[in-house]
């Protein structure tokens, strides 16, 4: 079983990622595999630099992601240049860690995929589980964690799809808005539920 695990900004995906690599599971990482994918040397990075220029290379020979984002930010068709080139590299890693970890024998893998429904990769997963938080506690804990005003947290929320949407996309729900335990109890609930039903 192939579960994709996604939430919105400050929902605490990554609290309940934690959890799940805790209990043993393996996880692939859109994030992680988004940076390794422009490595220095790396063959995305390469295309890169011939794409933009030397000017998005650092002296170190990583990419400028400042550099980068501001060449991106207002220009559509750049972005759209950047993202034909990075997506499809994170799409195939993100699938040879899969069949990897498939391969050594796990019957369960986690991919854990922010954008999994604006990107429309729920293709690649069999169950969709969705982190979830009330709109209030989301602009509270974006607002501490990354010592925002509440505007500039109200846009970054904005910018994502309505959590609504996703509730409405997912195979379960996990109402993150208690304490860790609570959390714990939903996701061990929703994992032995769907054990179940794959055995049956």
């Amino acid at each position: 079983m192939i579960i994709g695990l996604t939430g919105s900004i400050a929902s605490g995906k990554s609290t309940v990622s934690a959890m799940l690599a805790e209990m043993g599971y393996p996880i692939v990482d859109a994030d992680k595999v988004a940076r390794l994918v422009v490595e220095p040397g790396s063959e995305t990075l390469e295309k890169i630099r011939v794409l933009f220029g030397e000017e998005v290379i650092l002296p170190d020979g990583t990419m400028d992601r400042k550099k980068v984002g501001e060449l991106i930010f207002n220009d559509p068709a750049s972005r759209k240049k950047l993202n034909d080139v990075i997506h499809p590299a994170i799409r195939m890693e993100m699938l040879r860690q899969r069949g990897e970890f498939l391969d050594q024998g796990f019957e369960t893998v986690i991919m854990d995929i922010p954008l999994l429904f604006e990107s429309r990769l729920q293709h690649l997963v069999d169950k969709v589980l969705v982190v979830s938080v009330t709109e209030e506690h989301q602009l509270k804990r974006l607002m501490e964690r990354n010592d925002l005003s509440e505007k500039e947290a109200r846009a970054r929320i904005a910018s994502q799809l309505p959590m609504s949407v996703k509730e409405e996309g997912a195979d379960a729900v996990i109402y993150n808005n208690g304490s860790v335990d609570e959390t714990k109890w939903q996701l061990n609930r929703i994992l032995d539920q769907w054990k179940r039903l794959q055995s049956e």
